[in-house]
């Protein structure tokens, strides 16, 4: 005896279907629950296994509950009313849980092996690898899982079958016009497969990108996340980071060395400033014990340049380092040789006072004559003044005329 042949007796199909499907449903989710919970416990051991069953978890139980729907429906009398479209609603919803199944356990095998490489650890170079890997070859899987759940919902159209062939057909290599419309987008995912095959950056590396200095935050399938030290994020598509140089501070290891430029005097002592490196680099937390040491790296006509050079476990420490030792040196010199502070020297040599020059003697006065432009001009003598006032009397007093006498 067939499902439809019960459905027959009855007046009403659609209230028998309703409450078998409820019944197929219950006892779906009641499978769910006694399947879970004894998986949970054989799994709880093993951190891959009971993280795919935490991440699966919800979409299986959708799974479950709609494969006693369709089973139900697909019992259904071949004439009953809408049982068609109810039938196709209900696959439709099925592929989607399926798909939304596939997704999570892909995601799932994916946290697993980020939590078996922990990140928070002093080497974290492995790790740091294995999460990039994982990031986005997962990412990447799940992206053709929903194409494909895409194709597998439209090909149960029969007017749109072969745009899900076509879909399907394209997964792997798309088509001349669709990849010439969205190069961006293909182009960006081929640089997440190159990025996580050959790995030029990772989670949590140290990098400068067009002068910003940041640490990488996130990978996704398109982008990359990094967060500048002063709490900005700048967002670099796939395809820029593959194109374009730029600095890794941390592509082969944390460890690092840092570097404290001084401007110093001629007089500055060597040797005790050496001391004082070390003394500060032995108090300090930051340094791990593999370099210590001051050079002299320029010099000109005024002063000379050194360099301290320190190693620190990473990037972070590596600054805190730094800024720790330019400040304690700066001190050391400040209070014990302040002479060795960068000055500028000058030198004065005074000249032999030279003889005051000689008075230029007074010049005769000059007469003018006839025709100068000169010749009338006050008189500086008092001869001339009489002169001036009587031109009939001579210019000198000898050869005026001897008074007559009666």
């Amino acid at each position: 005896m067939q499902f439809s042949d019960l459905l027959d007796g009855y007046s009403y199909p659609w209230l028998t279907i309703a409450l078998f499907g409820t019944l197929a449903v219950v006892i779906a989710l009641l499978v769910h629950a006694v399947l879970f919970a004894v998986l949970r416990r054989i799994t709880r051991f093993s951190t891959v296994a009971s993280t795919l069953v935490e991440f699966t978890a919800r979409p299986a139980r959708l799974v479950l509950a709609l494969l006693g729907l369709q089973f139900v429906l697909a019992g259904a009398p071949e004439d009953l009313r809408l049982g068609g479209v109810a039938s196709h609603g209900v696959s439709l919803l099925l592929i989607g849980a399926i798909t939304w199944l596939a997704m999570r356990a892909v995601a799932g095998v994916g946290e697993a092996l980020i939590r078996l490489h922990p990140a928070n650890v002093g080497d974290n170079l492995q790790a740091r690898r294995v999460q990039t890997q994982t990031r986005v070859i997962s990412r990447t899987v799940m992206f053709f899982l929903l194409v494909i759940g895409i194709a597998s919902g439209l090909m149960t159209f029969p007017g749109l079958r072969q745009v899900g062939t076509s879909i399907l057909a394209s997964a792997g290599v798309a088509g001349l016009v669709a990849g010439i419309a969205a190069r961006s987008v293909f182009g960006n995912l081929i640089a997440g497969l190159q990025i996580a095959l050959s790995q030029p950056i990772r989670l949590d590396d140290v990098v400068i990108i067009q002068g910003e200095w940041g640490r990488i935050e996130e990978i996704t399938s398109t982008y990359v996340v990094v967060k500048i030290w002063d709490e900005r994020r700048l967002v670099v598509p796939l395809q820029w980071i593959i194109e374009n140089p730029f600095q890794n501070w941390t592509r082969t290891g944390s460890q690092l060395l840092g570097t404290v430029f001084l401007w110093v005097d001629y007089r500055v002592p060597l040797a005790p400033l050496r001391a004082e490196l070390e003394r500060i680099c032995k108090a300090s937390p930051e340094w791990d014990g593999r370099v210590a040491s001051i050079v002299v790296t320029e010099t000109t006509e005024r002063s000379i340049q050194i360099r301290a050079l320190m190693s620190s476990p990473d990037s972070s420490t590596s600054w805190d380092l730094r800024c720790r030792v330019r400040e304690g040196l700066i001190n050391f010199l400040q209070c014990n040789y302040p002479e060795a502070l960068p000055r500028m020297r000058a030198e004065i040599e005074r000249k032999h006072e030279e003889a005051p020059p000689e008075p230029v003697p007074d010049m005769p006065p000059i007469k003018h004559g006839i025709g100068d432009s000169q010749a009338i001009r006050e008189p500086t003598h008092p001869e001339e003044v009489q002169h001036a006032a009587d031109p009939r009397a001579p210019a000198d007093p000898a050869d005026a005329p001897v008074a007559q006498g009666r």
